[in-house]
């Protein structure tokens, strides 16, 4: 047994427990072991495509040194060479993301990587099931300090490849027994005033009320909420992750279906823990509001029938499939011309309308957000034929395909 296998063994745990792989690999194994585990593998990506990726590690491990690497996908990863083995020996962790990139950025690492295009939905799905860790994370100072124990020096090589405070027991604000019973009743006071204001919110989201956004920024200050931390910025942060949780219940109620409110919520949890300063709350928390109110507006099937409602989910789910009207009706049992009248009277659009709106509406914002060439935006969008596509899309927006993008991209002139 190695002298430093319990402080091993109690690092691995740590980064498990943050949902980070670790293991223990011959040096030169470390890139047969990731592409089996890791996003290739889950990809089922061709022997050819993971060769045409760039080599994530070194071909010789240097005593004393920790490698970070961070490979074509994004993903990180750390590895080190262990000491004191009859056969060299790496620990490697990872992998793990510095941040959560957007979906547009998924597309375009997907493209560059060569991963179907069948495939994209999966690639999105595995990187939001990765942990993100900032440079900051108390798992890196935990890491450094199994390192110097290990190579037992301070000083060792790092080579880039490429407070909370104790809450309080009193629910009211940490009252003290100093406190007057004027100033505890004070405090009863703002709780439910604090209480009568999230409702409000609630409420406002579940019927998409954005309007509401003016009558309630005022009430979007620090003092809006319990201060349950002595940093106020990681207080502000505390109840936004409160408020995406309840405002996401709220679009829920609304009618929203988990499928749109699971993207949204991961993008603003990211927004929260990001916060560089407590100025900038205010406007954090409208937009928080702002984009669980678009949803219900968007998104809410509240009024359709359980089978438009499935249909809308599996059109919207996935743009690029097979999504004729047979195949939809098909897929709930249930005949086609029954699927098209019902779907036309709720909706006032018939099946193959609201695909092809749906289609050059998120044409539209590949467009304006990726440099993805014409022919992959439709391909991305369900349409194999680039005339076709170009000819609805100038029909639908009166430009084509390359006049929107210039026209989002050209600076505006006074």
């Amino acid at each position: 047994m190695s002298f430093y296998n319990s402080e091993l063994q109690l690092l691995c745990e740590t980064f498990r427990k943050s949902r980070v792989h670790t293991w223990i690999e011959e040096p030169n194994e470390l890139e047969n072991r990731i592409a089996s585990l890791g996003i290739e593998g889950a990809l089922g990506m061709t022997d050819e495509a993971r060769s045409a990726l760039p080599r994530r590690f070194p071909h010789t491990f240097a005593s004393r040194t920790m490698y970070k690497i961070t490979d074509a996908f994004g993903f990180s990863y750390i590895a080190l060479l262990l000491p004191d083995e009859q056969s060299a020996k790496a620990l490697c962790i990872g992998p793990y993301l510095t941040s959560t990139p957007s979906p547009e950025r998924i597309l375009e690492i997907g493209e560059a990587t060569r991963v179907p295009r069948r495939q994209q939905k999966y690639l999105e799905e595995y990187y939001f099931g990765i942990s993100v860790l900032t440079d900051r994370d108390h798992l890196f100072m935990m890491l450094d300090a199994f390192c110097e124990r290990l190579w037992r020096t301070p000083s060792f090589f790092i080579i880039d490849q490429n407070q909370e405070n104790q809450i309080p027991a009193s629910p009211i604000n940490d009252i003290s027994q100093n406190d007057s019973f004027h100033e505890t009743l004070m405090n009863v006071k703002a709780m439910e005033e604090r209480y009568v204001f999230e409702n409000e919110l609630i409420k406002a989201v579940e019927l998409g009320q954005i309007h509401k956004e003016k009558q309630l920024r005022a009430a979007f200050s620090q003092n809006a909420f319990e201060k349950r931390v002595a940093d106020p910025l990681r207080n502000a942060k505390n109840y936004g992750i409160i408020m995406n949780t309840l405002l996401r219940k709220a679009a829920e109620q609304g009618g929203v279906h988990p499928v749109y409110l699971d993207r949204v919520s991961s993008k603003i949890a990211m927004q929260i823990e990001q916060l560089p300063s407590l100025s900038e709350n205010t406007d954090l928390m409208c937009s928080i509001f702002r984009a669980y109110c678009r949803l219900v507006r968007n998104h809410s099937l509240k009024q359709f029938s359980q089978v438009v409602q499935k249909t809308i989910l599996l059109i919207d789910s996935d743009l690029s499939a097979s999504l004729s009207l047979n195949a939809l009706a098909r897929q709930q049992s249930i005949s086609s011309g029954y699927l098209s009248t019902i779907f036309k009277k709720e909706t006032g659009k018939t099946v193959s309308e609201y695909i092809r709106e749906k289609r050059i509406k998120h044409a539209s914002h590949l467009l304006a957000t990726t440099n993805l060439q014409i022919q992959t935006v439709a391909l991305h969008c369900g349409i194999m034929d680039v005339q076709y596509f170009s000819k609805t899309f100038k029909r639908l927006t009166g430009k084509t395909p390359k006049e929107y993008r210039e026209s989002i991209k050209r600076p505006q002139t006074i």
